[in-house]
């Protein structure tokens, strides 16, 4: 019996990092470790997945698996967590993660906590605990679930180190009938628009560079990301940058953005709302650049410099070329 179960997700035809990341999570809690697959043509991923650590692969196939509805596979998962039964049920905090699973857990009658960033057990009464952000960040509530499941938690993305991938390992793999049909689909696919994007993406950097109102203009996002090429980062942006059209909202980081944890964090001109500190709390070492010495983010700052953005980030630059030449 599978006591815990996780949904994988595929990107261009692989396994996606945030799976091996719940794997890892479920791993903490003790139990039987199933890993389920939505999509068309598995076989080739099954294999792939049994190398995450999950003792039972589960696939999920069905023509309208394609990524073209939610609808699809909101139908499909239900199905699978009505035939494995499972008590508990872990999600990435990614684009289908957070839609599915709160859609699947009210099918369910189910219990559904939000962009986790920790799961365990309570020492004292053995009940499944839940640790999420709220307020903006500036608070961590405990959510302890029933001990009759399902329990759905949506876990967000980089809190846990993914499972390390052993070639050696063979997990049993079974299909899983889900039934589909084009009456269950009331939302159409359009059109599907691919942006091209400049190194790594965003939510996998390990250094981030990142833009805020304080800069005053698009322009000056030209030298962040002749900082981000010098450094092998990725470039981001507060919401009021966004807002303001210099930069599209992909760059954006925090509540209502992209939740980022990289090793590095250089924000400029970024005053520290709270809503955006939520989307790099995770953030290993921050580095502040702003005028105002009162602001916000200079609490949470590793290492802070007060002054001009215009005179401080030119001679960064050219300290950092001259380190690596």
């Amino acid at each position: 019996m599978i006591e815990i179960l996780v949904l994988g997700e595929i990107e261009n035809e692989e396994i996606a990092p945030i799976t091996g990341e719940l794997v890892a999570a479920a791993e903490t809690l003790n139990g039987t470790v199933g890993l389920v697959l939505l999509g068309e043509n598995l076989s080739s991923q099954a294999q792939n997945a049994a190398t995450l650590g999950a003792e039972q692969v589960f696939l999920a196939e069905n023509e309208f698996l394609d990524g073209s509805s939610i609808d699809a596979y909101v139908e499909a998962f239900s199905q699978v967590c009505s035939q494995l039964q499972p008590k508990i049920i872990l999600v990435g905090k990614t684009l289908l993660g957070q839609t599915l699973g709160p859609r699947v857990a009210f099918r369910l009658n189910a219990v559904v906590a939000q962009d986790c960033i920790e799961i365990g057990h309570d020492m004292m009464t053995g009940d499944l605990v839940a640790t999420r952000p709220v307020y903006g960040g500036n608070a961590l509530m405990k959510v302890m679930f029933p001990r009759v499941g399902p329990n759905f938690i949506i876990v967000r993305g980089r809190v846990y180190e993914p499972s390390i991938i052993d070639e050696s390992r063979v997990a049993e793999i079974t299909n899983v009938n889900v039934e589909v049909s084009q009456g269950n689909l009331r939302v159409r696919h359009v059109e599907s628009v691919a942006q091209d994007v400049e190194g790594m993406r965003l939510e996998d950097a390990t250094i981030v560079v990142a833009g805020g109102r304080g800069l005053g203009g698009p322009e000056p996002f030209e030298s962040l990301h002749e900082l981000a090429a010098l450094i092998g980062g990725s470039v981001g942006a507060s919401r009021a940058a966004c807002d303001a059209g210099w930069v599209d909202h992909n760059y954006q980081v925090g509540l209502t953005g992209k939740t980022i944890t990289p090793e590095l964090y250089i924000t400029v001109g970024i005053s520290g709302a709270s809503q955006h500190m939520a989307g790099c709390s995770g953030a290993r070492n921050i580095v502040v650049v702003n005028k105002d010495p009162e602001a916000n983010i200079f609490k949470d700052a590793t290492y802070g410099v007060v002054g001009d953005w215009n005179k401080i980030l030119p001679s960064f630059i050219e300290t950092i070329r001259e380190l690596i030449d």
